[in-house]
């Protein structure tokens, strides 16, 4: 439909599945949240070379890793067993987080359900605070109310999807701009420059 209209080129951040990219039939270029991700987390985050970062699912295993190989701190992971959809059933640590700044790391987070587990798990695990680290916000249903009365430090998310609300309705929820990397991104292939250099720096 997208190409239907007239586009010649589409520009996203951190797809949920990044095979999405196959189905198009112009270019596509999926920037990287986590150049960006690292420098909030360096800014605001004072402790943060005693931190741990925390996947709240096996499938988040490679995000991680990269973000704490490029942070030289360790990393952990939640397994989790869904009965049926937005619950979940059990959660296990894999990982030691004890006396340590936890920091979730997802690509999105829509009810908030498992973040939010995830952070009660890592409490009683022995982390002294939790962050949560999303690319989108989606906050929907009871996601707000949850993330109020949750254990969070912050939870901080792009603003892939405009966030003015939902900081409005949550003091615990912070914002990335990435509007530049897009910016940046659109000059580039204007330009007929690569977009690579996006995907490990942040041009601000």
């Amino acid at each position: 439909m997208l190409s239907v209209a007239g586009a010649d080129h589409i520009i996203t951040m951190d797809l949920h599945a990044s095979q999405i990219q196959g189905f198009f039939d112009i270019p596509v270029d999926n920037l990287c949240a986590e150049p960006a991700v690292l420098k909030w987390i360096k800014e605001n985050i004072p402790e943060w070379k005693n931190s741990i970062i925390v996947s709240p699912d096996a499938g988040g295993a490679k995000r991680v890793t990269s973000i704490a190989d490029r942070l030289n701190v360790e990393f952990a992971l939640i397994h989790k067993e869904r009965k049926k959809a937005n619950e979940v059933a059990s959660m296990v640590l894999v990982g030691d987080v004890k006396d340590k700044i936890a920091i979730l790391v997802d690509d999105m987070a829509d009810t908030c359900g498992t973040i939010v587990h995830a952070a009660d798990r890592l409490v009683e695990a022995g982390a002294t605070k939790v962050y949560a680290i999303l690319t989108h916000g989606i906050f929907s249903g009871p996601a707000i109310s949850r993330i109020n009365n949750a254990c969070f430090e912050a939870v901080v998310v792009t603003n892939t999807i405009p966030q003015d609300g939902h900081m409005r309705d949550c003091p615990k929820i912070q914002c990335i701009d990435v509007s530049m990397m897009f910016a940046e991104a659109v000059r580039r292939t204007h330009n007929g420059e690569s977009v690579s250099y996006l995907f490990s720096n942040v041009p601000y």
